[in-house]
Parts: C-alpha cells; structure tokens; sequence
C-alpha cells in the first residue's frame, strides 16, 4: 500500500471514524464539534444562582482540586468571574492535610473568609455530608465536576456531564472542560466578551491532556484550539515556565510529560495555590518566582519518587493479578506516580497504601487496560471512608482494619477476571496497520501530524514493519543504550531510532537477521529539508 491516502482512510476507519463529514471533523485545523453548554442539568439553575449571588454583593469561593486538571479549572472559573466582581477567592485543599474534594474542616475556613456561594470545579459531586455541612452554615453550593456518580449525590446544583439526568451529547470532559462549558454559558447570560472564552482555552487544553480524558469528540476540539493559544504566549507565566523548561513549542505531548508534572508538583510537595498563581498573575515578579517554585517542587518530587519507586518495587513478589502495597515511609504526594510506574513495569493494577496522621490509611491506585479499577473498588466500597476515581485511577480514605478485607477482595477479583480472559493480563503492543518501509514517506508522514493531539483514546499512529534487517547500526548516547539503523525495501531506505533501550537488544540489532518493528513516524525539518525516520518502539 504506496498510496498515503489509503493509508490515512484506514486508519481512521479502524479507529471508527468512517463517514466524510467524521473524517474531515477530526482532521481539521478548526474543528467545530461542540455543544450547547445548558444541554448540562443544572446549567441555567447554576447561572440563576450565581448571578443572583453577585447582584447582592456575595463573597464567592471557587473550590478546587490540587492536580493540573483542578488548578486549570479553579484559574478559568477565576478568569472569568473576576470580569464580574472583585469578591471572590480561591481555595484548594491540601493534598497531605485535607486530602482530595470538600471537608468540613475546609467549610469552616470559607466560612470565616465571609463566603455566601460556594463553587467547586473537578469536585463535590458525591459529597452528600459535607454540602449538607456547609447548607447548615448558611452556604449556597454549586458543583461543577465530571467524576463518576455511583454514590449517593449531593444535594444541591450538581453540573456534571455523568449526572443520571444528563443530556449532554459527551460524558467524558474533564474537570476543566465542564468549568469552561460553565464559562460558555455565564458569558452567553450575562453578555460578557466572547474573548473570555478564547483566554481560558489554553488552561482547558493543559487541564484536558493532564487528567488523561480521551482527546476524543469535544475535547479534541477544546485541545486543539487550546494548544494555539498555548503557543501564542499571551499567557505570561505559562510562557516563561515553558521557556524554563526548553519547550520550544507546546503540543500535547509536552503538555503532558513537561507542563502537567510541574503543576502537579506543587500540590504533591507543596501548595497547588502556587501554579495558580502562576497562570493567573501579570506580575513578572510573581510569575519569576512561582515558575521557580514549580521547578524546586518538581526536582524534589522526582528525587523522592525514584526513592520510594525502588523501595516499593524490592516488595512486589509472587504472581499475584493485583499489586497492594502498605507502605509506611514513602510521600504521600508521590504515591500515585509510583503505583503507576510499578503498573508498568509488571503490568498488574496497583494500589499503594499509605498512614495518615490521624490513624487511618489512604490509598491510590492505577490499573491496566480491560480492568475497571473503580468498578473492582467499588464491589468493596462499605470498606472505605471515602472513595472515588475512574476506570484508570482511584483514591480512597479507610480504616486499617479494613486493609486485609481489602486485599482479600482486589485479588479475589482479579482472580475471577483472570478466569474469564487471561489475556487481559498479557502486555499487548497494539498498531494500527502493517506497512513495508516504501510505504513510510514524508507525504505520509506530514499528513499523519494531522491525527494530533495525541493522548488518552487518540495514540499516535503506530505501525507493524515485518521480517525487518536493521543495517548500518550506530549507537548513541553516553553510555550506548540509544541506536540509530536503516531498514530497506527494495531501492526504498527508511532510518530508524530505537531509544532508551539499545542495550538490551544489541545481540538483535547486530545479528543481522529479520525482526518485526513496532513504532511511530517522525517527520522533521533538518537544515531546511524534510525527511522522515521511524521511531522504534518495540523490536520482535
């Protein structure tokens, strides 16, 4: 198949997107697939409120979340509200004192501020008691979130694209997108300038790729608008931590391994109210010194992770379908980093559990593809003091009593899952097409940059070269373990990169005999000339 085109269809057909219309959608450079955001329940009550809230002088508190999809979404709701009043605060708990969503504790603090309307973005969905708390300290409450609805809901203005009542053609914004969807419909009722919307989609982009939603539908949309803007350095303190960090332009990719980690540094080792104001102040100063901040949080978070990822790693043993750790002496800010890493590396859902000062145990867990790791926790939930999460990622709050049941529960579980698909269990390496190197040209390879943003539910293209003989092999690197090669096809020559791991194939890439390559195509513009290269991600 020499024909790029053909190419193209096919992989977009494979992954379901088959008619013209589907196809020219999701190839476009201005995408328009998006909703009407009262189409949500509780939209215009949530408006009523809120503008009835600010004609009579209220204090409002936007209450958020401590990772990059929280910190984004509190930053695009303060955008927008301090177009209309002055009084208004932030407050984001902390990650090791309060933990994850509305407390009573917290309630109490946003009393004393003088709050009248409480208003969070990326949580209190379930958070029955404390909305009843803060209704009996004459609060009003607003939530905006995207988390899975399974418990019994709270019992106010709940804005959710997962509520049960829900129309809303998409279920699968992340906090931050339902936050903007909030800003759509405030500028819409209260004729505010449209350029509200346009300065709130970089922060919607960052927030979408970091809670890794599937760039899929209306988030495709919201991500690929959002990383212009992220490119257009109107920002001034996401601008300078990108040039802080070498970024010479921003796409999901870094967005996701070099902006999100430093959001989500600070409220791991610190305060997440420093990436905040980092994305919402003008001052050079402030952005100088909170980008440095982040920089200190994010160096230490790696330290500590690397420590206590190898402390935990020594203590997976036996062939156990699912991976519980009690750790006493790791972070707690870094918990749910190491499980992902321990997930893998043995590729096992994982759930690390952690003390809490206060006598009870918190734990995070990552899981793998095809096993639903809320749904596993949730069979279990009359364990937990508190609970949420989604099919990839969850936390919960429990007694250490109950750690043992736990256990006993995950693994009987994973057990049965193991009986009826063992291969759930088996590293897959999944590509969309097999292609001879001929077939792998710049044409193809500048058209293929047209399925970006990549991300959760939109990988980057990957492709299957059978009976491959890697010649001319040059390592790379201080210590070797890059390799650069070529593979040919009749007058047809394709270089290739194998990162990271060169050294543990050297036998193969010097034995000059064919292997099956799993990778990604590359197009790069190098001394003014295109070319293209094969990035090698698997060798069989």
């Amino acid at each position: 198949m020499s024909n790029y085109n053909d190419i193209i269809d096919t992989i977009l057909i494979n992954r379901g997107i088959e008619t013209k219309e589907e196809k020219e959608e999701f190839l476009s450079d201005k995408p328009q697939k998006t909703y009407d955001p009262f189409l949500l329940t509780g939209m215009q009550e949530g408006m009523d409120l809120l503008l009835s809230e600010i004609s009579k002088g209220s204090r409002i508190c936007i209450y958020g979340d401590y990772d990059a999809d929280g910190v984004t979404a509190s930053c695009i709701m303060a955008t927008c509200l301090r177009r209309m009043t002055d009084d208004y605060f932030i407050y984001i708990p902390s990650r090791m004192e309060e933990g994850y969503g509305l407390n009573t504790a917290a309630i109490d603090r946003i009393c004393e501020k003088g709050a009248k309307l409480i208003l969070t973005v990326d949580c209190g969905c379930v958070s029955y008691n404390e909305v009843e708390y803060a209704k009996s300290k004459g609060l009003q409450v607003i939530v905006t979130d995207h988390h899975n609805i399974e418990d019994v809901m709270a019992d106010c203005i709940v804005i959710n694209p997962k509520h049960p009542e829900n129309k809303y053609p998409f279920t699968e914004l992340a906090g931050c997108g339902v936050a903007y969807k909030f800003v759509q419909a405030l500028q819409r009722t209260a004729g505010l300038p449209r350029d509200v919307l346009t300065e709130t989609l970089d922060l919607a982009a960052i927030g979408t790729v970091g809670d890794i939603v599937p760039l899929l539908d209306e988030n495709r949309t919201i991500t690929k608008y959002g990383i212009q803007g992220c490119n257009s350095g109107a920002r001034r303190g996401l601008k300078y931590l990108a040039d802080s960090i070498s970024l010479k332009s921003i796409d999901s990719e870094n967005i996701a391994f070099g902006i999100v980690p430093h959001i989500n540094a600070a409220g791991r080792m610190g305060t997440a109210m420093d990436a905040v104001d980092l994305f919402l102040t003008e001052d050079a100063s402030v952005i100088d010194q909170k980008a440095q901040k982040l920089m200190a949080y994010n160096y230490q978070r790696k330290d500590t992770q690397e420590k206590a990822y190898t402390r935990c790693v020594d203590r997976v043993s036996g062939d156990d379908k699912f991976i519980l750790l009690t750790v006493d002496d790791i972070h707690e800010g870094i918990a749910g980093i190491v499980a992902g890493k321990i997930k893998d590396r043995f590729y096992r859902p994982v759930i690390i559990v952690t003390p809490t000062e206060d006598g009870k145990y918190k734990g995070t867990g990552r899981s793998i593809p095809g096993i639903d790791l809320y749904d596993v926790l949730n069979h279990c939930s009359e364990l937990f003091i508190r609970f949420g999460g989604h099919k990839s990622a969850c936390g919960f709050l429990m007694d250490a009593e109950n750690i043992d049941a736990l256990k006993e529960s995950v693994l009987s579980q994973a057990e049965n899952i193991f009986e009826k698909d063992p291969e759930v269990f088996e590293r897959k390496t999944d590509y969309d097409m097999v292609l001879k190197p001929s077939d792998i040209t710049v044409e193809l390879a500048k058209e293929l940059r047209k399925f970006a943003p990549f991300g959760e539910g939109n990988p980057a293209p990957k492709f299957l070269i059978r009976n491959a003989v890697m010649k001319n092999v040059n390592y790379m690197g201080k210590e070797g373990n890059h390799a650069r090669f070529y593979v040919n096809d009749k007058n047809s020559y394709l270089n290739c990169v194998f990162f990271r791991r060169a050294l543990d194939y050297k036998e193969i890439l010097q034995s000059g005999q064919p292997h099956n390559l799993v990778g990604a195509v590359s197009y790069q513009i190098w001394n003014e000339q295109e070319r293209v290269q094969f990035i090698v991600e698997e060798i069989m």
